[in-house]
C-alpha cells in the first residue's frame, strides 16, 4: 500500500489533526495516494518504494531518536539523476501539503462564518467591531478613509519563484479541492476532480522546475504579473464590497470608500545592483503592464456587453449614453462596423463594444485611444449613472461598479513603478557630469551647495555628454517621457539605496533636472525616498532627515509633493549588519525617532518597509507587525514590499489573498485610530531592548564580520556556490566587491543559512543577550516583556518559529563540509560555538515562555513542521552529499549541479519562510 502521506495508520507515529481539521486529513492522504500512484507510473514501483524507505528512515530518525547517520547513509553516492527525482518526488509532497492547508484555510473562515460565533478575528469586521467599542466615532473613520492608503509592492528578489506554467496547474488542483471543500460533489464529479488533479500533478511533475536559462527581466515580470492581473485584479471589487459591508454593519448608514488600496512592483526598475535594469526595462515594464490590465478590461467589457442587455423599448437609458455611442460610431467606422444590427435597440452593449475597441486602440498607439484611465473611467460612470437613474441597480449595476472599482485602482498602468538606484551610482554619474572625480569624498555641505546651483541653474552646465551619465540621465528621460503617456501614478517613489546624507536626495533632484525630467516651473515630479539600511545608518536616520528638510531647496521641493516624504526602512541589510534583534530594534527606534520629527516638521513621513519572507528579513505576520510598530508611526499607511515565495504564499490563492488585505487594512485601521496607551513600564522595556540589542550585535558580529576566518566556514557550510548560480533571478547574487560577507546580497545571505537547516541569521546573538538578561533582570522582568509589549512579544515569537523549524544535527553534517579547507578544520573552529549558542537561544526562549517545548501553543504550526520534516530531510542529506561530491569535481556544471539546484528548490518549498 502506498502510505507517502497517508496519515491515517501510521505504524511508525501518531499524528493528531484536530476535530475541525478532519477534512484537511482527507485531502491530504487523497493528493499523497495520487502522489503515489504518479510515482510509480512515471519512474515505476521500485521507485516509489526507495522513496518509502527513505521516508520511514526520516521517521524513525526524528521519532524514534534513531542516529541521523543511517539515513546520511542511506543517502550517500545516490545517482545524480536519481537524487534529482527523489527531491523532485518529496517536493511533490510539499506541493500537495501546501495546498491541502491553504484550501482548508478557506474552509475554516467559511466554518467560522457558519458557526454564528461573529467576526472572525483579524479581519474588517472584527477591527471595526472593535474600534466601535472603544468608542471610535463614524466621523473618525470616515475621517481616516480620505488619507488611508495600503500598498503591497512586489519585487523581483525570490527565493522560491513557481514557473507560470506549474502556477496554472496549482491554480488546478485548488480548483478543484475548493469545489469540494464541503464534501457536496457528487461520486461522479470528485471521480472527475481526481482526474484533474492527476492530470495537473503528473504534467507538473513531467514540467522542469526552472528554465534552462536565467530569468530575464521580462520573464520576472510575467511572474509578477500573473498575481496581479490574475488574482488582485479579481478579488479587489471584493475587498471593497466587505468593507463597506463592515462598515455598514459597524456604524449603520454606508460609506462610499475612497481608493484605498494600490499596488506596486520593483520588477523593471529595480536597478540597485543590477546590469539587467535600465531606461528601456522601464519602458517595456510600463508597456506590458499596460497590455495587461487593458486586455483585463476588454475581457470584462465583453462580458458585461453579453450581460447588458437592455433595450430602449423596455427601458429608458441615459441621453448621455446615447450620444456617446454615436460619437464612438463617428471615431471608430471600423469597430461599429462589426456591431450587430439586430443588437441595434441595445445602447449599453454597444457602447461596450465600442469601449472595447477604443482600448485596443490604446493599446495600439492611435489617435483615436482613449487620452488616459479618467476618460475611461468616465465611461464607466456614464453607465453607472444610467443604469441607477433607470432601475438597472440589480440588472447589472453590480457588475459595472466591479468594473469601476478595478478601474480606479489599476489605471491604465496596473501598478506603480518603484525605480532605486545606490547612492554610489548616483555619485559617479555626478563625478563624471561635473568633472568632479573626487565628488564623493566630498563633505556634505560642499556637495550640496554644488547641487543647489546645478538645481537653481546658476552654476555651469554640467557635462551632459560625459559617457559614464548617460545610462543614469537615459532613466530620468525616459520618466519623463514615459510619465505622460502612463500617468502620474505610473511611477512609484525614487528609492536611493545606502542613503547616509542630505546630499544623496538632493542628487536625485539634479541629476532629474539635469535630463530634462522636470515640470515647465522646475518641479521633478518625482517622490524621492532615502533607504536607510545598515543599524547606523538606521540610527543617524533622523539627523540626515532634518538636515533634509532643513535644506530650502528640498524643502520647496516638498512642499510642491504635498509636505509627505517617504522613508524606506531597510530589514534585510540591518539585520546582515548587525543581527535580528539589533535590527529590529534599531528600526523600531527610528521609526518613534522619525514620527516625533514628523510632527515637529509638519511633513507627514510616510514608512515604506522593505521587509522579506524570512524572520531575520523582517517577514511574519504583517498585522501583528503594524499593531507592534511605535504609537503615530502607522497613520493610515502602509506600504511594504513582498517578496520570495510570500509573494507565492500570500497571493497565490484568491480567497486567501483577500484574506492578507483584508487583515492588513484591519491592523492599519487599529494602529491608527487606537494606537496602544501610553505604557508606563516602556522607558524601563526601552531600556532593556537596548542592552539586549548591544549584546547582540557585538556577539554577532564577532562572528560574522570579525572572524577572518568566517567567510570561507560560511562558504563551506552552506550551498551558496550553488544558490550563486540559481537561475530564478536576473539580478546578481553578490554586489561588486571583494566577495567577503559585505559584499553579498542579504536574500542569498539569508537563504543559505535556511537552506542548511540553521537558520543562524535569526537567533546568534540572541541567546547570549537573552541569557545575560535572564541573568541580570530575571525571567520575570522578560516574561512580562514578552506579555505585554507586543514588539518584545512578536520578537520572541518570530524567533521560536525559526528555532523549531531549525535542525541542529543536519547543520552539523553541514557544517563538516569545512573540515578540510585550505584555512584548517574550520568545522572544529566555529561548529561548538554556534552549536552552543543555538541551545543557549532555545533555552532563553523557553523559559521566557514558560514552556517545556517549542510551538507548545501554536499546535497547527507544530504539526504542519512535523508533517513535513521526514521529507525535508532526506533533501537536506541529499544535499550535503551532492555538494562534497560536486566540490570535490571542482563544481562542474553538470547532472551533479542539477540535482542540487533541485535539493535547494525542495528544500526551500519544505521549510519556507526561506528568502
Amino acid at each position: 500500500m502506498n502510505v507517502l502521506l497517508d496519515t491515517s495508520d501510521e505504524p511508525l507515529r501518531a499524528v493528531d489533526f484536530a476535530a475541525t481539521d478532519a477534512l484537511l486529513r482527507d485531502d491530504v492522504k487523497t493528493l499523497g495516494a495520487l502522489v503515489g500512484e504518479i510515482l510509480a507510473e512515471q519512474r515505476g514501483q521500485d521507485f516509489l518504494d526507495a522513496v518509502e524507505r527513505l521516508r520511514r528512515a526520516a521517521i524513525r530518525r526524528r521519532e524514534a531518536q534513531a542516529p541521523i547517520g543511517a539515513l546520511a547513509d542511506a543517502l550517500a553516492d545516490t545517482d545524480p539523476e536519481q537524487a534529482g527525482d527523489l527531491v523532485r518526488a518529496f517536493a511533490t509532497y510539499f506541493q500537495a501539503v501546501n495546498l491541502a492547508e491553504r484550501v482548508h484555510r478557506i474552509r475554516r473562515r467559511r466554518d467560522y462564518e457558519r458557526s454564528g460565533a461573529g467576526a472572525q478575528p483579524g479581519g474588517l469586521r472584527d477591527a471595526l467591531g472593535a474600534l466601535a467599542r472603544q468608542g471610535v466615532s463614524a466621523e473618525e473613520v470616515v475621517a481616516l478613509l480620505a488619507r488611508l492608503r495600503i500598498e503591497p509592492v512586489f519585487t523581483a528578489h525570490p527565493t522560491e519563484a513557481v514557473r507560470r506554467a506549474l502556477l496554472e496547474k496549482e491554480r488546478t488542483i485548488v480548483s478543484c479541492l475548493v469545489d469540494d471543500i464541503d464534501r457536496g460533489r457528487t461520486p461522479a464529479e470528485r471521480r472527475a476532480d481526481r482526474e484533474r488533479i492527476r492530470l495537473a500533478l503528473t504534467a507538473s511533475w513531467q514540467t522542469a522546475e526552472a528554465p534552462a536559462v536565467k530569468p530575464s527581466v521580462a520573464d520576472e515580470f510575467e511572474h509578477v504579473g500573473f498575481y496581479l492581473s490574475e488574482v488582485l485584479y479579481r478579488v479587489l471589487p471584493v475587498f471593497y464590497e466587505m468593507f463597506e459591508e463592515a462598515l455598514r454593519e459597524t456604524y449603520g448608514a454606508g460609506a462610499s470608500l475612497p481608493d484605498v488600496l494600490g499596488f506596486g512592483t520593483w520588477v523593471g526598475g529595480d536597478m540597485d545592483g543590477n546590469p539587467n535594469v535600465g531606461a528601456d526595462t522601464i519602458a517595456a515594464t510600463l508597456a506590458g503592464q499596460r497590455a495587461l490590465v487593458l486586455n483585463a478590461y476588454r475581457r470584462e467589457l465583453g462580458a458585461l456587453a453579453e450581460l447588458l442587455s437592455q433595450s430602449v423599448s423596455r427601458v429608458r437609458v441615459d441621453d448621455a449614453v446615447l450620444a456617446r455611442v454615436e460619437d464612438y460610431r463617428y471615431q471608430l467606422p471600423k469597430a461599429a462596423a462589426l456591431l450587430r444590427p439586430r443588437h441595434a435597440d441595445m445602447p449599453y452593449r454597444n457602447l461596450l463594444n465600442l469601449m472595447s475597441a477604443r482600448l485596443q486602440a490604446t493599446l495600439d498607439e492611435s489617435v483615436h485611444g482613449y487620452p488616459d484611465a479618467a476618460a475611461f473611467l468616465a465611461d464607466i460612470a456614464l453607465i453607472e449613472r444610467s443604469l441607477a437613474a433607470h432601475q438597472g441597480a440589480h440588472a447589472g449595476g453590480f457588475a459595472v461598479r466591479r468594473l469601476r472599482r478595478r478601474a480606479e485602482c489599476f489605471g491604465f498602468h496596473l501598478a506603480s513603478l518603484d525605480l532605486r538606484q545606490d547612492s554610489a551610482t548616483h555619485d559617479a554619474t555626478l563625478a563624471a557630469l561635473l568633472d568632479e572625480p573626487e565628488w564623493a569624498a566630498l563633505d556634505v555641505a560642499a556637495r550640496a551647495a554644488r547641487l543647489h546651483g546645478v538645481l537653481d541653474g546658476e552654476a555651469p552646465a554640467p557635462r551632459s555628454a560625459a559617457a559614464a551619465a548617460q545610462p543614469t540621465l537615459d532613466v530620468f528621460r525616459a520618466v519623463a517621457r514615459l510619465r505622460p503617456r502612463y500617468g502620474e501614478r505610473a511611477f512609484g517613489p525614487y528609492i536611493v539605496s545606502m542613503s547616509r546624507s542630505a546630499a544623496d536626495a538632493l542628487a536625485v533632484l539634479a541629476l532629474a533636472k539635469t535630463a530634462g525630467c522636470a515640470e515647465r516651473d522646475g518641479r521633478v515630479p518625482l517622490d524621492v525616498a532615502p533607504l536607510f539600511e545598515t543599524v547606523d545608518d538606521l540610527d543617524a536616520a533622523a539627523d540626515t532627515l532634518r538636515a533634509l528638510f532643513a535644506d530650502p531647496v528640498y524643502r520647496d521641493h516638498l512642499r510642491l509633493r504635498g509636505n509627505r516624504q517617504v522613508v524606506m526602512l531597510g530589514y534585510s541589510d540591518s539585520a546582515k549588519d548587525g543581527g535580528m534583534l539589533a535590527s529590529r530594534w534599531a528600526l523600531h527606534r527610528t521609526q518613534s525617532a522619525l514620527t516625533a520629527l514628523a510632527a515637529e516638521s509638519g511633513v507627514r513621513i510616510a514608512f515604506f518597509h522593505g521587509r522579506g519572507g524570512s524572520i531575520s528579513r523582517g517577514g511574519g505576520k504583517t498585522e501583528r507587525a503594524v499593531i507592534a510598530a511605535p504609537r503615530g508611526s502607522v497613520d493610515g499607511y502602509l506600504r511594504l514590499t513582498e517578496q520570495g515565495e510570500v509573494i507565492h504564499r500570500k497571493y497565490g490563492i484568491r480567497a486567501l489573498a483577500l484574506r492578507n488585505l483584508e487583515q492588513t487594512t484591519g491592523a492599519v485601521l487599529r494602529a491608527t485610530l487606537r494606537p496602544r496607551p501610553p505604557e508606563p513600564r516602556g522607558d524601563g522595556w526601552r531600556a532593556l531592548a537596548a542592552e539586549l540589542a548591544a549584546a547582540a550585535r557585538a556577539h554577532y558580529r564577532a562572528l560574522v564580520h570579525d572572524d577572518e576566518l568566517f567567510p570561507a566556514y560560511f562558504r563551506a557550510a552552506t550551498p551558496i556556490d550553488v544558490i550563486e548560480r540559481l537561475r530564478i533571478g536576473s539580478r546578481p547574487a553578490k554586489r561588486a566587491g571583494a566577495g567577503d560577507i559585505g559584499s553579498l546580497r542579504a536574500i542569498p545571505w539569508v537563504f543559505a543559512w535556511s537552506q542548511n537547516r540553521a537558520g543562524l541569521t535569526a537567533w546568534y546573538g540572541v541567546g547570549t543577550a537573552l541569557e545575560r538578561a535572564l541573568r541580570d533582570h530575571g525571567r520575570d522582568a522578560l516574561a512580562e516583556m514578552a506579555r505585554d509589549w507586543m514588539f518584545f512579544g512578536t520578537l520572541i515569537d518570530d524567533l521560536e518559529m525559526v528555532l523549531a523549524k531549525s535542525d541542529p544535527a543536519i547543520f552539523e553534517r553541514y557544517s563538516m563540509l569545512a573540515r578540510d579547507l585550505p584555512e584548517g578544520d574550520l568545522h572544529a573552529r566555529f561548529h561548538p560555538g554556534i552549536a552552543e549558542e543555538f541551545e543557549r537561544t532555545r533555552r532563553a526562549v523557553l523559559a521566557i515562555k514558560g514552556s517545556d517545548e517549542l510551538l507548545a501553543g501554536d499546535h497547527r504550526l507544530r504539526q504542519s513542521i512535523r508533517l513535513r520534516n521526514p521529507y525535508v530531510d532526506p533533501i537536506s542529506l541529499l544535499q550535503v552529499d551532492l555538494l562534497a561530491r560536486w566540490r570535490a569535481a571542482g563544481r562542474p556544471d553538470d547532472i551533479l549541479q542539477q540535482a542540487l539546484v533541485a535539493t535547494v528548490n525542495g528544500i526551500a518549498a519544505g521549510v519556507q519562510n526561506t528568502g
